[in-house]
């Protein structure tokens, strides 16, 4: 399969058909499909900053506005944009109702620029700022809980493990008025330390452990959970195949991260009824 955010994203846009127009935010997906002076894509795509992907979004928005072009908006941005640099224009977005797609490709770390921390990576979870997962303290930020917060009429999670899933989740997003959220789980083959051939598989478990749930919630309310797998998988199959978590489980003095990540996909599974 390779690389979870190059075929999960296929996926959105081939979903979405040619008649959308794309805002790309800085990161891996812009600079591996867009090298000057080619590019990857075949419909209206814009490169944005780290920081303002949303922001371009509205201004596009507004004026399709004044053509009167029924035309879809789909921002696509990884999580150091998302749930750090990007946020506050994010936030303004959602804030205004702008009726806009908006897709994270999460894959826990700053990839694009080092294998970083960000927001978005997992408690304990081994980075180039953070080794051996020793520095980072707190779980990742929920950003289906900051949408919801926010009053979207859509908001789903899955991962690149489920192309199935993702085009329904988008085809469902594309009938919505207003805005959008789908946050993706992708496979980061360098960043994880994973085999291409386990590229697949990983994303799978991580939500068939309870630890990444599939979920959707329409207008606030929860209507679809993807059940995961009985008996339970132990959250340490699915983190046995990266290096990130290896610290985890072969130092014994690191079983309270691991019992914590666990603790996490229990929690999980209690409150979405898994």
């Amino acid at each position: 399969m390779g690389c979870g955010q190059i075929v999960a994203s296929r996926t959105v846009v081939n979903t979405l058909g040619p008649e959308t127009i794309i805002i790309n935010a800085t990161g891996c997906l812009e600079v591996t499909t867009s090298q000057y002076p080619t590019s990857a894509w075949k419909t209206p795509w814009l490169h944005s900053l780290f920081a303002n992907p949303s922001a371009v979004a509205s201004g596009v928005l507004a004026a399709l506005k004044h053509t009167k072009k029924k035309t879809r908006i789909l921002v696509q941005a990884g999580d150091g944009s998302t749930f750090d640099i990007g946020f506050g224009t994010l936030s303004g977005m959602w804030t205004r109702g702008d009726d806009i797609i908006y897709v994270c490709y999460d894959n826990e770390i700053y990839a694009n620029t080092g294998m970083q921390a960000s927001g978005a990576t997992p408690y304990g979870g081994s980075t180039s700022t953070t080794p051996g997962g020793k520095i980072l303290d707190g779980h990742k930020k929920d950003m289906l809980a900051i949408a919801l917060a926010h009053g979207l009429p859509y908001v789903a999670q899955t991962t690149s493990g489920f192309l199935d899933d993702i085009k329904a989740k988008v085809l469902k997003a594309s009938q919505t008025k207003g805005p959008s959220y789908i946050q993706i789980l992708s496979s980061c083959i360098p960043g994880w330390h994973i085999k291409v051939a386990d590229s697949v598989k990983v994303a799978q478990l991580a939500a068939l452990t309870g630890l990444y749930p599939s979920l959707e919630y329409i207008n606030g309310k929860l209507v679809n959970v993807m059940p995961v797998t009985k008996p339970q998988i132990p959250v340490e199959e699915y983190l046995k195949y990266q290096s990130r978590f290896r610290h985890m489980i072969d130092n014994p003095k690191n079983k309270y991260l691991l019992d914590a990540l666990q603790q996490l996909a229990n929690d999980n599974i209690k409150k979405y009824n898994l």
